[in-house]
């Protein structure tokens, strides 16, 4: 039996990239598959984010500084054993899709009345949060991390320290309301260049 080189497998893995279902069934088969396949099914996670799964398998990779961002909140995160790969370090874009999959992670309690103002304030916050730490942790954690968005609620020091650090960065989309001030808009700004 002869095997083919890794490279080999590459190739024909990565031309199964954007199917994921078929991917996934291939990353099964043995260990040698799994380790190639795994970096490319967590490369693009694109509309993938909208899952609540691979939110929770995100949130059990954050560091301690940046758990401790959400300690204040008393947001409970995942008790699961850590993974068993580092998956965000994979990832390569990090999409505005990230705000849906959070909004699913989250709980919506108990209350009937969950529509309210208040508690919509307060879910609003909530994700923002968790939108900032794992953004935080992808760009810490990413080896290969070229797109970002990111939008005025989570642009703040530790973003843009985070930022200033990551090297691999090639394209930023940073969404701006013009509901907030020029002051901010140009701090902003300031901070990415």
């Amino acid at each position: 039996m002869i095997t083919l080189p890794n490279e080999c497998y590459c190739i024909v893995f990565n031309n199964l990239r954007h199917n994921y279902k078929n991917l996934f069934s291939c990353a099964l088969v043995n260990r040698q598959w799994c380790r190639i396949i795994i970096p490319i099914l967590w490369s693009e996670p694109g509309h993938n984010f909208k899952d609540k799964r691979l939110i929770r398998t995100i949130l059990l990779t954050l560091n301690a500084e940046e758990q401790a961002l959400l300690i204040p909140f008393n947001i409970c995160l995942p008790s699961h054993p850590k993974p068993l790969f580092e998956y965000a370090s994979y990832i390569t874009s990090v999409t505005n899709d990230l705000c849906y999959g959070i909004g699913s992670w989250l709980p919506y309690g108990d209350n009937k009345n969950w529509l309210s103002c208040e508690r919509l304030y307060i879910r609003r916050n909530l994700e923002n949060i968790i939108k900032c730490s794992l953004i935080a942790m992808f760009l810490r954690a990413s080896k290969n991390l070229k797109y970002l968005y990111l939008d005025e609620i989570i642009c703040n020091q530790v973003i843009f320290e985070n930022l200033y650090k990551n090297t691999t960065v090639t394209s930023v989309d940073l969404y701006l309301t013009y509901s907030i001030s020029d002051d901010f808009k140009s701090k902003a700004i300031d901070g990415l260049e």
